[in-house]
């Protein structure tokens, strides 16, 4: 999150003087997350509080977790151990500290986190962060406070809009939640339990914030959800529409140049969406679509409701409707029960599908999660060993992609400066760090680039035609005061 932190501002006089209180928010796992933590920050504006980076300077620390991963809610008892000492510290300094957790550790822990770790002024799970400034209120009173109950009203509602020099700051790329929870209660998983059931935002109220993201200055959104593409509401025409309906909708959106999705789930991958592919030229080639196992029995286990030949021949039709497309996804290893041979039908499936980029992890047992208390549990060696193959394999698909793209020409956004002078970084269509000479423009520009080699992460380009974005720009402004 950009620093913007806050300071004392006094008049010429000196007889006034405003302090705005600190807010230091660390934010794990998903991107649903971070939109959540920006959400957060927006919300606590409104009440005075500006951001901060230096957590030894915020008078509210807010930790919003992720429950997705092993030991993530022991990985946040041991931070809040050290911000424990941080309070007492400032404490004898003669300064409040508020003490926050959000996010799913939250949502799954409850009182249970005030009983452990005393430190802890307030919990807040993920469907009740709008109420955040008035439960901060409340802490900072003295109250002990643990709201992870699922809110009846509308938390996107309840929301303040975000500052213009909030969202600029946050740079030309912005996530938009238009879905949350989840209905398909995979065994492994602890979405349904810690973010609820799957519930989608108004078409209207998505529309909203993209127009504001985009006279921000944002040019490419991507639309998040625990499965995304289960996404559905009325429409301007009455119907209810499917995501593919709604990437049309907001491709007409002025200033909006580049849209994606993540993430989703084969089973909703429907015909309106697959053709969005094919007819929308403001929807990247870039879809992360998991099938987590290549073992039909495995699949079952994991009540993944697709076989894997279903997966295969959903990815032949999405590739017949936009062959560039790359593909993306999600992989476990060591499911309960997963033998040799289920395993290398997941090797299978990732050398036929060919993945530009995945994700892989060891099963973990996930506390509450059917899969936690199923018998034949695979060894660690085991997993290790099995994860160690995969990744070799994925590793080899991506550099083969990235390999595929030297010598060729693509639009590039820029975003942001590079770690070294003189250099600027975007997003190829596929998802890729580009690097390139600052001379191809300036942050916010799309331009045509020619990737002249490719690094073990990013790939390297040179613009195709320099252009004076100086010139261009002085003479549009000329232009627009005729």
């Amino acid at each position: 999150m950009p620093d913007m932190m806050s300071r004392e501002e006094a008049s010429d006089t000196g007889a006034t003087r405003t302090t705005h209180k600190k807010v230091f928010v660390k934010t794990y796992g998903c991107q649903m997350n971070v939109y959540d933590s920006q959400r957060m920050a927006d919300a606590l504006a409104a009440d005075g509080y500006r951001p901060t980076e230096a957590i030894e300077d915020a008078d509210l620390v807010l930790l919003n977790t992720c429950h997705i991963r092993e030991k993530a809610a022991e990985k946040v008892y041991s931070e809040l151990g050290r911000i424990r000492l941080l309070k007492e510290e400032r404490a004898r300094q003669g300064r409040e500290t508020v003490v926050g957790v959000a996010g799913c550790v939250a949502q799954a822990e409850g009182r249970e986190i005030l009983r452990r770790a005393p430190a802890v002024d307030l919990v807040i799970g993920p469907q009740t962060y709008h109420r955040l400034p008035s439960v901060v209120s409340r802490a900072r009173g003295g109250e002990k406070i643990v709201e992870t109950e699922y809110a009846i009203e509308d938390k996107f509602e309840h929301l303040p809009a975000p500052e213009r020099k909030a969202v600029r700051s946050r740079g030309v790329t912005a996530f938009l939640t238009v879905q949350e929870g989840c209905d398909k209660f995979c065994t492994f998983c602890v979405v349904p339990y810690t973010r609820g059931s799957e519930v989608s935002r108004p078409v209207g109220q998505i529309v909203a914030e993209a127009e504001r993201l985009a006279e921000a200055g944002v040019r490419e959104v991507t639309l998040l959800g625990q499965n995304v593409n289960a996404w559905h509401g009325e429409g301007a025409d009455g119907r209810e529409w499917g995501l593919g309906e709604l990437l049309f909708r907001l491709a007409e959106v002025p200033g909006i140049e580049r849209l994606r999705y993540t993430t989703s789930h084969p089973r909703d991958m429907d015909e309106a969406l697959i053709a969005a592919h094919r007819d929308l030229p403001q929807l990247m080639p870039y879809l992360h679509l998991p099938v987590q196992a290549g073992s039909d029995r495995i699949l079952k286990a994991m009540n993944r409701r697709h076989t894997a030949d279903e997966y295969l021949r959903l990815i032949d039709r999405i590739r017949a409707a936009r062959p560039d497309i790359a593909m993306s996804g999600d992989f476990i290893v060591g499911f309960p029960g997963e033998t040799d041979t289920d395993f290398e039908e997941t090797m299978r499936i990732v050398r036929e599908v060919g993945y530009a980029q995945a994700f892989s992890f060891k099963y973990s047992p996930r506390p509450g999660t059917p899969g936690a208390d199923m018998e034949d549990q695979v060894p660690e060696a085991v997993k290790d060993a099995r994860l160690k193959r995969l990744q070799a394999l994925i590793t080899e698909q991506q550099r083969s992609f990235a390999q595929s793209l030297v010598g060729t020409t693509i639009d590039l956004l820029l975003e942001k400066p590079g770690r070294e002078a003189g250099q600027l970084v975007g997003r190829s269509p596929w998802l890729q760090p580009v690097i390139v000479d600052d001379g191809a423009g300036e942050i916010g520009d799309i331009v045509k680039v020619r990737i002249t080699r490719a690094g073990s992460n990013s790939l390297f380009a040179d613009p195709v035609q320099p252009i004076d974005f100086g010139a261009a720009r002085t003479a549009a402004t000329k232009e627009e005061h005729v």
